[in-house]
């Protein structure tokens, strides 16, 4: 299996598009209780208009600014897997040294 890690944003873009998903964050609470923000991409198969969402799963989709942003501010970087299906990990920058 092929691995490719993505800093630039440029590429991170154009990797998603490919694979036809969107930038997306869930608030996941931590031990104390205060919520975080998790970076993470959709690539939910688009649901016909009469179905309705089954639960919540707390993903919200945000514009590729604010992700990107938040990319830095974690110092994060997308690994990318050479997979039919998108497969994806953020890891640590400084993971990369």
């Amino acid at each position: 299996m092929i691995t490719q890690t993505l800093t630039n944003h440029h590429d991170i873009q154009t990797w998603v598009a490919a694979k036809r998903g969107q930038p997306a964050i869930r608030r996941i609470p931590d031990r104390t209780g205060t919520v975080r923000a998790r970076l993470t991409l959709n690539f939910a198969r688009h649901q016909r208009p009469t179905e309705a969402p089954s639960q919540d799963d707390g993903m919200a989709p945000v514009s590729w600014a604010a992700w990107l942003a938040e990319l830095d501010r974690q110092q994060l970087a997308l690994r990318v897997y050479d997979r039919r299906a998108p497969a994806f990990e953020l890891i640590e920058r400084n993971d990369l040294n």
